[in-house]
């Protein structure tokens, strides 16, 4: 067996230099028709490396020829598999601007922004793809409402939408766990008006309200009224939407609290 198994192991070897001797030698012929079909046996073999390289190196001589179509758009497919995903986008895009006409341009859009879609990163981090990658399926929508990708590309959308809000509700949280309370509260009132549909809502409204009470607490004695007013307003609107809110004991806490805090200031100032 483990005779075998050497033996085995040198064959493998062996196929494998081959192989890469195959390709060198293809690589360097002065044909384009011989890498042209080297590289159609190589995508359909899923080796995206190796076809890619063939196109690339084919590609500015079969422009204007009929090879030239699918030259292009193979190649963005390539990159694609090969998770090199702008490249494949700018791939894609150049595909549907130079041939327009194809019957390949409708899926050429929808894989530019999917790939735009597949670069952007977890949603802790820069989401300036995944905006593009929304607008960019948007247009694909608007261009193409009764596409065959219709129902991935508004799937896209919404899981970026998802995406978008967890960052935009991360970000102002943020501020609120630095004790930011300030900031915290403009960034967390605007997450609620960019997202008025995100089931962040609720728990940004109380953030709202525990924020203004704490602010209330760290300031100035002449800032301290003014602020637990704030309290009380933010949360009869808490209240308003969320009768039954899953943070409703603690904002009652804070609001309870801030009516004791405006009424001695009511006495004292009397």
């Amino acid at each position: 067996m483990r005779k075998l198994s050497v033996a085995s192991y040198f064959l493998v070897i062996l196929l494998a230099v081959a192989a890469c001797s195959k390709f060198r030698k293809i690589e360097k012929s002065p044909d384009w028709r011989v890498k042209y079909e080297a590289a159609m046996v190589y995508y359909d073999k899923k080796e995206y490396y190796r076809a890619s390289v063939l196109y690339e190196q084919i590609l500015p001589v079969v422009r204007g020829l009929p090879e030239g179509e699918k030259v292009q758009f193979y190649l963005a497919y390539c990159q694609f598999y090969d998770k090199l995903y702008l490249l494949a986008s700018e791939q894609f895009k150049t595909f549907y601007e130079t041939y327009g006409r194809s019957t390949l341009a409708e899926e050429a859009r929808y894989m530019y922004a999917y790939s735009q879609y597949a670069s952007s990163p977890d949603a802790n981090l820069d989401q300036t793809n995944s905006i593009n990658a929304m607008a960019a399926m948007q247009e694909f929508l608007n261009r193409y409402p009764n596409s065959t990708f219709r129902e991935k590309a508004v799937e896209v959308i919404f899981t970026t939408q998802a995406k978008l809000e967890t960052k935009g509700f991360n970000n102002a949280y943020q501020y609120y766990r630095m004790r930011s309370y300030k900031a915290a509260i403009v960034a967390l009132n605007n997450f609620k008006n960019n997202f008025p549909d995100s089931h962040y809502l609720e728990q940004a409204s109380f953030l709202v309200v525990s924020a203004e009470y704490k602010l209330a607490q760290q300031s100035i004695y002449s800032k301290q009224a003014e602020r637990y007013k704030a309290v009380v307003d933010h949360y009869k609107d808490y209240i308003d939407k969320y009768p039954e809110g899953k943070y409703l004991r603690d904002a009652e806490k804070f609001y309870t609290d801030s009516l004791e805090k405006l009424s001695k200031f009511k006495n004292t100032n009397t």
